[in-house]
């Protein structure tokens, strides 16, 4: 089984963290081609593309500016302890041992914009690319034309190499558009986190993000190697609910926050 997730737009590269043996990105070409062209912007042209403020503009077009290669621990860290959104305060990876990181390592993938694909102790440089992100390159009009079928065929290696055909969908739409359901050779499983609201169980976002890290984290800790595995997932509150299932849309609900 191997999981996917989205990345996230706050990142920490300050924090202290655990000496970890890590990897190399398998798309750093890919991402050193995008890095030239994204350098040609300007901080107002790049505030304007990924519709943000002009010192979030500022910033990333530092970021490019001083993307380099080789990455090391000084200008780089594991993807998994660098992101900081919601998905990443469910899966609290800055309390993993050793033994988890090398599981994740094996069963968890980060679906990136610049990057395309890491695993969670690939070294990463800081970056703000959203998948979405309508960005005219040499390759295409936006990223998932830039990215093509690299994703996906990655996916089906490191499917290959687990000897599993289950693909657990935990990324948001944007990022998953970037995969090609129909050349994946695995069966597609996605579970959905929805909280009871006004006598109705509705998908909220920012709760429904932290239970996709907190999934991921449990599958970690569990061991998990088959999806059927995940319906005993109980984190947060949150039960697999069958009657609102419908097929490899796994719904797991919850009556009151925690």
């Amino acid at each position: 089984m191997l999981i996917v997730i989205s990345p996230a737009k706050t990142l920490d590269y300050e924090s202290e963290i655990p000496q970890l043996e890590t990897t190399r990105p398998d798309f750093l070409k890919d991402a050193s081609e995008l890095i030239g062209e994204l350098r040609e912007l300007s901080p107002q042209q790049i505030s304007s593309l990924m519709k943000i403020s002009d010192k979030l503009g500022a910033l990333n077009y530092d970021r490019f500016q001083q993307w380099k290669r080789p990455f090391t621990a000084k200008n780089a860290r594991p993807a998994l302890l660098a992101f900081k959104g919601d998905v990443y305060t469910g899966l609290q990876a800055e309390t993993m041992g050793k033994r988890d990181f090398n599981h994740a390592q094996k069963h968890l993938r980060i679906l990136s914009g610049l990057y395309g694909l890491l695993r969670p102790l690939d070294l990463m440089q800081p970056y703000r690319l959203e998948m979405g992100t309508r960005f005219a390159n040499a390759r295409g009009k936006n990223l998932y034309e830039f990215w093509g079928g690299k994703i996906t065929d990655a996916l089906n290696e490191q499917l290959h190499s687990l000897k599993s055909g289950e693909l657990v969908n935990l990324a948001s739409n944007e990022y998953f558009k970037s995969v090609r359901p129909e050349a994946l050779q695995a069966e597609i499983i996605t579970p959905q986190f929805r909280d009871l609201k006004n006598g109705q169980y509705k998908m909220i976002s920012f709760y429904a993000k932290r239970a996709r890290g907190s999934m991921s984290r449990w599958a970690i800790d569990q061991r998990v190697k088959k999806a059927e595995e995940l319906k005993a997932f109980d984190g947060d509150g949150y039960r697999y609910n069958a009657a609102l299932s419908k097929g490899n849309d796994w719904v797991f609900t919850r009556d009151e926050a925690q």
